[in-house]
């Protein structure tokens, strides 16, 4: 795919305004999509605030949204993107959605004459902004050859993991399972340790090079000791994400209490008022339970 080709990214949040900066500097032609002004004028690139309003003849388009209700909306909604894409055109579809809803798009999206890889991302905002990304990918060999340039210009790690749409979702799924575990796992240690009267910056100097680190403890922990809670991912993420992995637990019949308790902790900080603020903050759960002050923005 020649870079002048015309790509779009809908979604210009954290992660997709990180994937269409860096197509953008790379020479793709790029159109970011989001009703949001604020989320638009983030984007050095043209920009639209609706799906329907992308460019005619778009080759490529990255979806960047929130669940999979959003994705559908955005291909093949009343005002989806759909009509304006190039028959042959590859959907990229980037959101963390369940493996099902994820093969019911690329169904839909194959049956419409376009290609589809199911192509989850990782890595935070760090990465979005460097253009390291690491993506959990499926889809069939000629949509991943339509795909390659694009998403060799936003991550580095892009694992194709089966030809199956749905099975990069599935990954994706226990990254997230990992993830929420892990974050509600450091929220409740750094509240124990302020709780114990530990210093809370020298519990993260100690830990974050020792045993009982995790990635997401040494990415979060650090926003929580400046007291900033302006969310670059937000708790509710996790209440849905960690909602996406107990839905497969049922209908597996498989049991998973770490990720059952993690996802009740996410629920009781969105419940309180946090759901919206970043999931670094989880630690406010014991904050209101346990009587311990979390260290504020100067």
């Amino acid at each position: 795919m020649p870079e002048t080709t015309p790509v779009a990214v809908i979604g210009l949040g954290t992660m997709g305004l990180g994937a269409a900066q860096n197509l953008l500097a790379k020479g793709f032609a790029v159109t970011g999509c989001d009703p949001s002004a604020a989320a638009r004028a983030n984007f050095a690139g043209p920009s639209v605030d609706g799906a329907a309003a992308m460019p005619q003849g778009t080759e490529a388009v990255v979806v960047f949204v929130v669940n999979a209700a959003q994705a559908e909306a955005a291909l093949f909604g009343p005002n989806g993107c759909a009509a304006r894409l190039a028959k042959g055109a590859v959907v990229i579809q980037c959101a963390t959605i369940a493996p099902d809803a994820a093969r019911a798009l690329a169904e839909r999206a194959e049956a419409a004459g376009f290609l589809f890889v199911d192509a989850p991302v990782s890595g935070g905002a760090k990465a979005a902004s460097a253009g390291t990304m690491t993506i959990m990918a499926s889809g069939s060999e000629a949509a991943f050859a339509k795909a390659d340039p694009v998403l060799g210009a936003f991550a580095t790690r892009i694992f194709k993991l089966a030809a199956e749409p749905g099975i990069g979702s599935t990954v994706k799924m226990i990254n997230q399972l990992l993830a929420g575990v892990h974050l509600a796992a450091a929220g409740e240690a750094m509240a124990l340790a302020i709780r114990a009267g530990a210093d809370p910056r020298t519990v993260y100097e100690v830990i974050s090079g020792a045993a009982g680190a995790s990635w997401m403890f040494n990415d979060r922990v650090p926003r929580l000791l400046e007291g900033d809670d302006t969310p670059k991912s937000a708790v509710n993420i996790f209440v849905k994400d960690l909602g996406i992995v107990l839905d497969a637990g049922r209908s597996l019949q498989f049991p998973l209490p770490m990720a059952s308790a993690a996802h009740q902790l996410f629920l009781a900080a969105a419940s309180a008022g946090y759901g919206a603020r970043d999931d670094g903050f989880l630690a406010r759960v014991w904050e209101k339970l346990g009587g311990i002050t979390l260290p504020t923005k100067p």
